[in-house]
């Protein structure tokens, strides 16, 4: 009977310890949260100023995903971008605050939903994302949108990727600008200049990974003016100290990082 008890007791902690290892997370896929006022005012300001008290506000719950912190009316949405799925790399210093019409809310937010979704599980690699997502587009899930329209990137500070996936470096910076649909298209088709230092500049990342004229999301992108952008720095003011104190992530003095 003894010898009976024995072999169920390590039977049951044969049990105990295979459900421990098929519950262990992921690397480096946990987040750290920000403070629910920081983040609102941050994705906030991704708006222009019009727009802001009508928009609905995503935040990020690193154990679950996105999650609607404030019901808008207006259709625009903003929320704080921490994953970039076409890099295929989890890390903690990405900090892209992001706004939507209404048509890329519709369109190009389940994207950045869904990834975050995955990362908060702990269960799926970046390469199983990056994987997962892929797959969703060729198979019309996720589509470009239907319609012109724009995204706004006017908060006072992000950290963000500097280059194509591949290139895993990544600064903080002060460019406020406006993103204006341009999917499915390359320089050569609308005669733009990477290398010009006004802009505008086109970005669609997703054609490194699908290929060429294959990623659904893809940007004309125009900074601000010097006249919008001076009062957007005086406005984010108190906002970058906040910042500042809560990561050196913030802190345009922060060193370029690269994985």
């Amino acid at each position: 009977m003894n010898n009976l008890r024995f072999v169920l007791w390590l039977f049951a902690c044969g049990i105990f310890l295979s459900v421990r290892t098929s519950a262990q997370k992921v690397a480096g896929a946990e987040l750290d949260g920000m403070p629910a006022d920081l983040e609102t005012e941050l994705a906030l300001k991704a708006l222009p100023p019009q727009l802001r008290s009508a928009a609905t506000v995503y935040l990020l719950d690193p154990a679950k995903g996105y999650y609607i912190g404030r019901k808008g009316t207006n259709g625009f949405i903003c929320f704080i971008a921490r994953t970039n799925w076409e890099w295929a790399e989890y890390r903690k210093d990405v900090f892209a605050p992001i706004a939507y019409d209404p048509e890329g809310a519709r369109q190009l937010f389940p994207m950045y939903r869904d990834a975050a979704a995955m990362r908060a599980t702990g269960k799926f690699t970046p390469a199983q994302v990056k994987d997962t997502i892929v797959d969703r587009i060729r198979k019309g899930i996720y589509n470009a949108p239907s319609t012109g329209g724009i995204s706004y990137m006017l908060a006072p500070v992000m950290r963000v990727y500097t280059g194509k996936p591949g290139d895993n470096n990544v600064m903080t910076m002060n460019m406020p600008h406006y993103m204006f649909y341009a999917p499915y298209i390359t320089d050569s088709d609308v005669g733009t200049d990477p290398d010009s230092p006004r802009g505008p500049w086109l970005v669609n990342s997703g054609n490194s990974v699908l290929g060429e004229r294959k990623g659904p999301e893809g940007y004309l992108i125009m900074p601000a003016d010097a006249a919008t952008t001076e009062k957007i720095m005086a406005d984010g003011k108190s906002l970058l100290q906040r910042l500042a104190a809560y990561s050196a992530y913030f802190r345009t003095d922060a060193p370029a990082m690269h994985h």
